[in-house]
């Protein structure tokens, strides 16, 4: 991945002249005396001039604390609705400023998490309240803001900062997460903006705050069929179009699996107001990419049973009858199927667990999403295609056996694919092993190739077998 911090759009600092610390905080207070529309344009004025200027981390800190204090003003006393153009520039001088200050926090001493998570989280805020005013004036985005977007994100995630609650209070309500704010505005992108009223897209950025960290963005690869738009996290732009999919995965490629936000929906909320309710019923559908394509789900009740992990599949993969829990199919699409399961496996099930779906035929499956209500356990599964088969793996042809699972799915003309599901980090890539199957009476040796497909609790190892 070619992402780094070093990308993020910040002009240069030039100016040669020093920012008065001491006397900014009483020349801010000035420009409140004068009338709105001039205090406001010399707001932006001193803040272009600080971004542009060499400062300590701890100067452009305080400074920019400052700055977002009179946004927080200006917003209150009604005077940035007054002006459209001045909105934006406000508000993206002030992504500058956070994104130069995140700059100086990165290439100083290790930070720390809560700090660099409050930086990240301003500087995402700002960037998205300059895209908000974007749609809200039914003009293109530059295409800088969503680079630098999905480099906060990508920035967040490296540093395990996405879901570090950060206090913030502005008007609308951002989620209190990296994750959240960013999804927020992500969403708010895939509802069709251009057929929103200016003041329904402020209502909807807000609506999305307590929903929008429900999502997760998921890694993708060529077999993934599933629902959900499709984010390069290189490209300066919020998702790609259909005529954009890809035909190999890679780092930068994420699916955005919004299962459990849809559950979410539907489910009862007191502080939720009726506009809010409406706005995202109308919008909703939109998230999913139906204007471009449809993917049918066909509702269905029906009973099933679920091998999860790795040792209950190849259980049940021998016939050993291990214990498998119970759930009901609620419905089903070309590439996966919805799942209610009884609350208490939930800690058993995290996004990322290898099951063996247990229905009418069995089916290897991937958890894409899970979201837990009165109802029970929700579950979004991710079919994966092909024959399971239990193997045993071995780093000496005498030594301990360790369990795998092998997936198999014939080429067009002729062979097969295979792909070695095995325990995330059990073994590393380049590792020579022993694999053996159960019809197979001799060990396969094989150098163990790099994974084209992980997540927290498994990975899967493309195979070339004789």
């Amino acid at each position: 991945m070619t992402l780094d911090a070093l990308q993020l759009a910040v002009p240069d600092a030039l100016q040669t002249d020093s920012i008065d610390q001491a006397t900014l905080g009483t020349s801010l207070s000035a420009s409140r005396q004068l009338p709105p529309e001039a205090g406001l344009q010399e707001l932006i004025t001193r803040l272009a001039h600080l971004n542009r200027s060499a400062m300590t981390l701890l100067e452009r800190q305080r400074a920019l604390q400052n700055f977002s204090d009179e946004y927080r003003y200006y917003g209150a006393s009604g005077s940035l609705p007054a002006n459209a153009e001045h909105q934006l520039q406000l508000c993206n001088e002030l992504a500058i400023g956070y994104k130069r200050l995140l700059l100086q926090i990165l290439q100083g001493h290790k930070p720390s998490q809560p700090h660099l998570a409050w930086c990240l989280y301003m500087a995402q805020h700002f960037i998205a309240q300059t895209l908000l005013r974007h749609f809200q004036q039914y003009r293109e985005a530059d295409a800088s803001l969503w680079q630098d977007s999905h480099l906060l994100y990508w920035l967040g995630e490296q540093h395990g900062c996405l879901d570090e609650p950060v206090a913030a209070a502005f008007t609308p309500i951002p989620a209190d997460t990296l994750r959240g704010l960013y999804q927020q505005i992500l969403l708010l992108a895939l509802s069709n903006p251009p057929h929103l009223q200016p003041e329904e897209c402020q209502r909807l950025f807000a609506a999305l705050a307590p929903l929008a960290a429900l999502a997760r963005l998921m890694p993708w690869d060529a077999e993934d069929k599933s629902e959900g738009p499709l984010i390069d996290l290189q490209r300066p732009q919020p998702c790609l179009t259909y005529q954009q999919r890809p035909q190999a995965g890679d780092e930068s490629l994420r699916r955005l699996e919004l299962g459990a936000l849809l559950v979410a929906l539907g489910e009862p909320a007191p502080l939720r107001s009726a506009g809010e309710r409406e706005l995202l019923e109308r919008v909703h559908h939109h998230w999913l990419g139906t204007d471009q394509r449809r993917h049918s789900r066909t509702p269905q009740q029906s009973d099933c049973r679920l091998a999860i992990g790795i040792p209950a599949i190849h259980a049940q993969l021998l016939q050993q009858r291990p214990q498998c829990t119970p759930g009901q199919i609620l419905d089903i699409g070309p590439g996966g199927a919805r799942l209610l399961c009884p609350a208490h496996v939930a800690h058993s099930l995290p996004v990322g667990q290898l099951v063996l779906l247990i229905a009418d035929s069995d089916v290897l499956a991937l958890v894409c999403w899970r979201h837990l209500n009165d109802d029970g356990f929700h579950l979004g599964l991710r079919y994966l295609k092909g024959l399971a088969q239990p193997t045993w793996l071995r780093r000496a042809p005498s030594s301990q056996a360790h369990l795998g699972i092998l997936q198999s799915t014939p080429k067009p003309r002729e062979g097969w694919h295979h792909g070695l599901w095995v325990p995330h980090n059990q073994f590393s890539d380049g590792e020579n092993l022993w694999l053996q199957l159960p019809s197979a009476v001799n060990q396969n040796r094989l150098q163990l190739p790099a994974c084209n497909l992980a997540s927290a609790t498994v990975s899967r190892h493309p195979l070339e077998l004789p």
